[in-house]
């Protein structure tokens, strides 16, 4: 089975027992804390680490999660643990989120622009992407700035990516001039 089947699969498990418990919100927050968590490569390098024994792993967790995270999602990792999935938990994790947001109807939105956008700017455009039929009923926007794209925006949606930046056009001029074989004489 692959690993994104794998994490899916928990992570669905995860969301239905939340969503039955009615607590969805509480476990997403202790979900976003283990992403941070999982930022640090030595906890990930130990969670993968098949030198490490389950006890050593469950003390570790034990150590830095009791008390600070809910019930459910501190049982939930010793289940982790105790099937040997430890080394797919930020997997796990980043599946979490991503069932989270379909199971709310949220769509992640990157945008990308040579310069930063005021709050209107990006509201305008939040507004236009909810009014087509691209996105969910809520949206989510993540900006990063390149300067190399000169001017314009490229803004990806799931897979779909829609390139209105400056040098993309610069780009396909160049292509159309290298192309072209008609030569004016005078």
């Amino acid at each position: 089975m692959s690993i994104h089947r794998i994490a899916s699969t928990y992570a669905k498990s995860l969301l239905d027992l939340s969503l039955e418990r009615q607590n969805v919100e509480t476990i997403r927050t202790d979900m976003l804390g283990l992403t941070e968590s999982m930022e640090s490569r030595d906890l990930v390098l130990m969670l993968k680490s098949p030198i490490i024994s389950k006890d050593r792993k469950q003390k570790v967790l034990d150590a830095l999660f009791t008390g600070k995270l809910d019930p459910l999602s501190k049982s939930f990792l010793d289940i982790v643990l105790r099937k040997g999935r430890e080394d797919l938990l930020p997997e796990i994790v980043k599946a979490f989120e991503v069932q989270y947001k379909a199971h709310k109807k949220i769509t992640t939105v990157t945008l990308i622009t040579a310069t930063e956008l005021s709050n209107e700017k990006l509201d305008s455009i939040k507004a236009k992407l909810l009014a087509s039929n691209v996105t969910d009923e809520s949206v989510e926007i993540t900006t990063e700035i390149d300067p190399d794209i000169i001017g314009g925006f490229i803004i990806q949606v799931g897979d779909k990516l829609y390139d209105a930046s400056v040098s993309h056009k610069l780009a396909n001029l160049r292509k159309e001039f290298v192309g072209n074989e008609y030569v004016k004489d005078f």
